[in-house]
């Protein structure tokens, strides 16, 4: 409970608001994650299909081939989630050149997609798991104050669909790059 006092007082500090989506500090806080059902490093990523931000059912399956950067986060249009967005969306061609999708993935409806995809000018999908079974299969949801979100997780998959690397409660500031130079080692191993 000290902890979560600590993390609350410190976050309320630096400004952050608490009525859209509970800061990532506190998320990590709360260990609520379920990670008896996560998935590890060298596990079949789990297939799903989910809407994306334009209406179309995406499945990880259409993927098979590629390398993919599967990534959670809380909510759209708050702080955390609208950097990590822009980086992803900032290195973007970083990513089509190393034949990499990007999907991120929230409890957000298909249409809070759309207007923070608009918003934002992001180009990538974005989708829909408003009944957190997906965010729960990656071992990926949480809770905060009665509410559920998906904790900022991200999950390197290789073309053959398995889960290379994850990054768990990841910082926004400066995790696409991470995850570039780690897709180019995991990369470089795999050739």
């Amino acid at each position: 409970m000290r902890l979560l006092t600590v993390a609350l007082v410190s976050v309320l500090s630096l400004g952050c608001s608490l009525d859209a989506a509970p800061p990532v500090s506190l998320l990590l806080a709360s260990g609520e994650t379920d990670s008896a059902k996560a998935v590890s490093e060298g596990d079949k990523a789990p297939n799903f299909t989910l809407p994306s931000q334009d209406g179309s059912s995406i499945s990880l399956d259409q993927y098979r081939g590629k390398w993919v950067v599967l990534y959670f986060y809380p909510k759209d249009f708050t702080q955390g989630c609208t950097i990590e967005a822009h980086n992803f969306q900032r290195d973007e061609a970083q990513y089509q050149a190393k034949g990499v999708a990007i999907l991120g993935v929230s409890l957000d409806s298909s249409d809070s997609h759309k207007q923070f995809c608009t918003k934002e000018g992001l180009n990538f999908k974005l989708l829909s798991d408003e009944s957190a079974k997906v965010v729960n299969q990656y071992g990926s949801l949480t809770e905060f104050q009665g509410k559920k979100y998906a904790a900022r997780n991200t999950f390197i998959i290789d073309p053959d669909g398995v889960v290379r690397k994850i990054f768990k409660g990841v910082k926004p500031n400066g995790h696409s790059q991470e995850v570039l130079v780690t897709l180019a080692d995991l990369q470089h191993a795999k050739a």
